[in-house]
């Protein structure tokens, strides 16, 4: 497992790197860190960080990175040190450069919306009022359901996905089948199971 706040910086990093540090805020952060967490676990059965996500009233938060951006509010974040970025396996900063090509251009808003709609936050919320507080965890059962949705997801958004489809049902309709059913057999089949 790798440190959340590893994690974070990652991201952060990466916005500066694509020009979109002016959106990096605490919430998008922590948006991305409960996407981070989903698919690993959907890829690998376990954690990608040790931290629990909570279903926040804004969404989901890891507490401990929440905390160390807590300063900077809805503000822009400041760029991490590169070094703290060595101590990343290159394994995690492979799956987390998948997570920012797909998450990373989307608003934190958006993010906290899509959120919002998804079953382990509203399960985890369920009980509290919209406005109200709460420290719930989110389940990483839950979390893992909704990698493996992601992963539909993500890979039916990859322009290849389309074409390979496409290829494979125009293949099936092309090839003769091995065990073509012929005139009468269905009825002549039929009737030796009702007869």
């Amino acid at each position: 497992m790798i440190d959340c706040l590893n994690a974070a910086r990652y991201f952060i990093m990466r916005a500066y790197e694509d020009g979109l540090e002016a959106e990096m805020t605490n919430m998008k952060v922590q948006k991305l860190l409960y996407y981070a967490q989903s698919l690993h676990l959907a890829l690998y059965n376990e954690p990608l960080f040790e931290a629990e996500i909570q279903a926040w009233r804004y969404g989901p938060v890891c507490p401990p990175a929440y905390k160390f951006y807590s300063e900077f509010e809805a503000k822009q974040l400041p760029i991490p040190d590169k070094e703290s970025l060595l101590q990343l396996p290159p394994q995690k900063q492979e799956l987390l450069e998948e997570i920012w090509e797909y998450f990373g251009s989307y608003h934190a808003y958006k993010l906290s919306d899509m959120t919002h709609v998804e079953f382990p936050w509203k399960k985890a919320r369920k009980g509290f009022p919209p406005q109200a507080s709460s420290t719930e965890p989110i389940l990483l059962h839950d979390m893992k359901e909704l990698g493996y949705q992601k992963l539909d997801r993500i890979e039916r958004d990859r322009p290849a996905y389309e074409l390979a489809m496409s290829e494979t049902v125009n293949n099936a309709f092309a090839s003769e089948p091995l065990n073509r059913i012929g005139k009468g057999e269905v009825h002549d089949w039929l009737n030796s199971v009702i007869f």
